[in-house]
């Protein structure tokens, strides 16, 4: 069985609070199957059929796609540009079985049970109806497959030293991403929504990402700096009344000077679910 026709799909309500500006991709870029997806690791083998949700720049897709080689790797995003960067990824690596289309996670254009493994990777907590995306993530997932998601938990955000501006940056970061109808504290919610969504085999684990080391810091915080001034998310902030230009200028200045403590530490959350379907 296939979707419903044009008409009758529900389509994105929110909108994606980073864009796709460079210090965005500096981000996406960095992340690997090991460092953003090692839950779902275990449950890979040649062979399998994966949908990868909200893809990116693509470097997870190719990891993946290395992993269970000869089987297929489909891989999906909202924005048809950063999906030009994601070919160009597996070109480069030399990967050959992934393909790549643009799509709507609440409206996938796949017939019912048609990949063994359905992944998303920090995507639940940008889109307008989490539940009704993880139901079209099961939908197109075979019985026996799984269906795997991973939000990180900006609430639970944690760093050393202490910094009124960073504590203002987290404030107003979460203000822009509800008010674009998104949940910045997805990681707790996760289990939740697959529950709502309709799984009952649902697998619930953490993991974290921790920047200490000088390279590190000065890479953390010169990513989210530029990102606070000069990205989507800057103009969003400013279009929307959260912020003045000024106010952003002052926490990409804290975000500098934190990259710069000798002790400085920076830790960031996720929630994960492995969610069998039956």
């Amino acid at each position: 069985m296939t979707h419903a026709s044009e008409e009758s799909r529900p389509h994105e309500t929110a909108v994606y609070t980073h864009g796709h500006h460079e210090s965005v991709l500096r981000s996406h870029s960095w992340r690997t199957a090991a460092n953003s997806a090692a839950y779902l690791l275990p449950e890979l083998k040649p062979g399998l059929d994966v949908l990868d949700v909200g893809c990116g720049p693509g470097t997870i897709t190719a990891d993946l796609a290395a992993l269970v080689a000869p089987g297929r790797v489909t891989a999906v995003d909202a924005a048809e540009d950063v999906l030009d960067k994601a070919r160009a990824v597996a070109a480069e690596r030399g990967v050959e079985n992934v393909e790549f289309a643009v799509a709507d996670v609440h409206a996938l254009d796949f017939p019912d049970d048609s990949f063994d493994v359905v992944h998303a990777h920090q995507v639940l907590q940008h889109v307008g109806d989490p539940v009704r995306a993880l139901g079209e993530m099961r939908r197109v997932c075979r019985p026996g497959g799984v269906v795997a998601a991973r939000d990180s938990d900006y609430g639970a955000f944690t760093w050393y030293p202490a910094s009124p501006a960073l504590d203002r940056w987290l404030e107003l970061y979460r203000r822009v991403a509800r008010g674009n109808g998104g949940e910045p504290d997805a990681g707790r919610r996760l289990f939740a929504w697959a529950r709502q969504a309709g799984f009952t085999d649902v697998t619930t684990t953490a993991g974290t990402w921790c920047f200490a080391t000088p390279d590190e810091r000065a890479w953390w915080s010169g990513l989210w700096a530029d990102r606070t001034t000069e990205s989507v998310y800057a103009k969003l902030a400013v279009d929307g009344g959260y912020a003045t230009p000024q106010a952003l200028v002052e926490i990409a200045r804290a975000w500098r000077e934190w990259g710069g403590q000798e002790d400085g530490w920076f830790m960031v959350p996720h929630g994960e679910i492995l969610c069998r379907v039956q």
